[in-house]
């Protein structure tokens, strides 16, 4: 742990587990943006709010560097929102507000964050200007997309931006990041399959669109596995069915509801393809329609080259080369980061999760806590890679 953290590090614990105990929803973080204003407030840090409708900058700047002359800029972003979910960790610091929890540690990244924001603040002898980003609405809501559309990167220009996210797949105490893809894409779609409904005792009267979905669904499982290459990745998921209404009615229409994951762009586009082609033709087979809906999601979280090496050097500095994993393995969830590294150079890294050794309880699940360890640990690895930034940047000049 930083010397200059410690005397800040039970405070910052304690901010972590009052964000715990009342989360709140996309675009709903008052109370949470309002706390971490205070929080930077008292740092004498300048603090610009509403971005996003409840995200805000906090921009520290080096000796010598002001807003007017701000030098080489990074940005480092943590997310603030919680999820719909029940929580059922019993812990004393649950949450307060029924439905609602930080299953994903959002909570914890924006600790973090605070505590870099202390290092730094106190030692300001690096050449250029730190942004810390806190986000809205990661979970679902794109709110590094709407913190972009309402001019994040014109207001604060970076150069590159980083962000971190615990990682239960990991013990506490290693870090991992990769070059390249290390979150997938994600959209949404709907197939709206119309018939002709009637009787139940009449099904030669109709044009059942149950049994027609029924196929639909059966097919979709052949696209992944038949159309790319084995060592390309894709997740292909149906999780909704809605049709009808009661047991003797045969219904017009029976809507399927799904997910797409994807690593490529390019893989992406083909199997959108296919899920257009296989539900029109194989409903026109049944003398039924099909109607395909695409309902764009976030893209791929993809690290540039230099971005995702610095960070990975920065991990073997901060946690050793035998706790670091520069060439993790890419996962098949998705994150709105992807949007902020579409437009500025980055990379979007791991922090282990676990405790005691061991494998962490899962993000998303309501037995779920963000490991307080790693709150100093976090904060060591922001202040340290923003400084080592800032050195290359310097030094290339």
């Amino acid at each position: 742990m930083s010397a200059a953290l410690a005397p800040h590090l039970s405070a910052l614990v304690q901010l972590r587990r009052d964000l715990h105990s009342h989360p709140e929803l996309s675009y709903q973080e008052k109370r949470t943006a309002s706390q971490v204003a205070a929080y930077l407030h008292a740092l004498g840090l300048p603090v610009h709010q509403g971005l996003g409708t409840t995200g805000l900058v906090a921009s520290i700047h080096g000796q010598g560097f002001s807003a007017a002359h701000p030098g080489p800029s990074v940005g480092l972003r943590a997310d603030m929102d919680a999820l719909p979910l029940a929580e059922a960790t019993g812990l004393p610091y649950a949450s307060r507000h029924p439905g609602k929890m930080h299953a994903c540690g959002h909570d914890g990244h924006t600790a973090m964050l605070l505590g870099a924001a202390h290092l730094l603040s106190q030692q300001r002898n690096f050449a250029g200007t730190v942004h810390l980003i806190f986000q809205p609405a990661e979970e679902g809501g794109a709110g590094a997309k709407a913190m972009m559309e309402d001019g994040l990167f014109q207001r604060f220009a970076c150069q590159a931006v980083f962000a971190l996210h615990n990682w239960p797949d990991l013990p506490q105490g290693q870090m991992a990041v990769r070059v390249g893809p290390i979150m997938a894409s994600t959209m949404r779609f709907e197939i709206r399959v119309r018939g002709k409904g009637g009787h139940a005792a009449l099904p030669h009267t109709t044009r059942d669109p149950v049994p027609v979905a029924c196929a639909i669904v059966t097919q979709l499982q052949t696209l992944v596995s038949r159309t790319l290459d084995p060592v390309d990745s894709a997740v292909l998921t149906i999780g909704k069915i809605e049709a009808g209404t009661v047991e003797n009615i045969i219904p017009n229409e029976a809507v399927l509801y799904g997910t797409l994951r994807t690593l490529r762009d390019d893989t992406q586009a083909t199997l959108v393809a296919g899920i257009e082609r296989i539900a029109q033709h194989t409903a026109a087979a049944h003398e039924c329609q099909a109607l395909y809906i695409h309902k764009p999601g976030y893209p791929n979280t993809t690290n540039s080259a230099a971005e995702a090496a610095l960070m990975a050097q920065v991990m073997a500095e901060v946690v050793g080369p035998e706790n670091t994993h520069p060439n993790i393995a890419p996962a098949m969830t998705s994150e709105d980061f992807g949007f902020m590294l579409q437009q500025v150079p980055g990379a979007y890294g791991w922090i282990g999760n676990g405790k005691n050794g061991q494998r962490g309880t899962s993000l998303h699940h309501p037995g779920y806590d963000f490991n307080d360890d790693n709150i100093a640990l976090g904060a060591r690895f922001w202040d340290t890679l923003a400084r080592r930034w800032l050195e290359q940047s310097s030094a290339s000049a």
